[in-house]
């Protein structure tokens, strides 16, 4: 007696969240919170000091601290591929308009390699199971399957050197493949800087376009 294959969806890849990936989101969760709060408590204090009434206030307050100011700026930028208070574009963005194209540039580079690493040095400790926590299942499993491929090291450097791109979900990817970190390090510090010139010289331009007040 012959059997017939019945078609059906394929299994998922997707591993469910374990307690360590929940607990870690439910903070992360209280930690932009508590950075919305702060935020608007520093929003509040800006405008009623002046700071924030006009962009030459808020650069030459912040050139009053110098270097400092990027320093703190890129670990806040940083901060932001964990704890997610605002989308991390803002903080590229910002950079180049607060701190010049130059200290800009490096402190949004700053930012974004060290974001990088520490999502992919979180998802190596906690494993797949926190990016089923964090991201929908369907996205987990397409991007999981990519993951297994031989070839993932080339499609996360290609993905890393475009200027717009899912770069915490393919860090967090990173983290969960085969990928040496040592590699992951290189691909980073080597690819991302083009991918953030074109897209901070890119919006420089738009400034300058059309809200030239703004341009440094």
């Amino acid at each position: 007696m012959s059997t017939v294959a019945v078609a059906g969806p394929q299994p998922t890849l997707a591993p469910r969240p374990t307690p360590t990936a929940t607990t870690f989101l439910r903070w992360s969760r209280r930690a932009t919170v508590t950075g919305w709060l702060g935020c608007a408590l520093l929003v509040a204090w800006g405008v009623q000091s002046g700071v924030l009434t006009s962009v030459g206030q808020l650069q030459a307050f912040l050139a009053g601290f110098g270097l400092w100011a990027a320093a703190v700026f890129a670990l806040v930028g940083a901060s932001e591929a964990l704890f997610p208070v605002f989308p991390g574009s803002i903080t590229i963005i910002a950079a180049p308009l607060l701190f010049g194209p130059v200290v800009g540039t490096l402190a949004a580079y700053a930012a974004t390699c060290l974001g990088s690493v520490a999502v992919f040095l979180l998802s190596r400790h906690v494993g797949a199971d926190l990016l089923a926590a964090r991201f929908r299942p369907a996205t987990v499993d397409r991007w999981l399957r990519r993951v297994r491929h031989r070839h993932f090291p080339r499609w996360f450097a290609v993905a890393i050197a475009m200027p717009v791109g899912p770069d915490d979900l393919l860090c967090y990817l990173a983290g969960v493949s085969r990928m040496s970190f040592r590699s992951f390090l290189l691909i980073v510090l080597a690819l991302k800087p083009w991918a953030l010139l074109a897209y901070i010289f890119g919006v420089l331009a738009l400034v300058r376009a059309f809200v030239p007040w703004l341009a440094p």
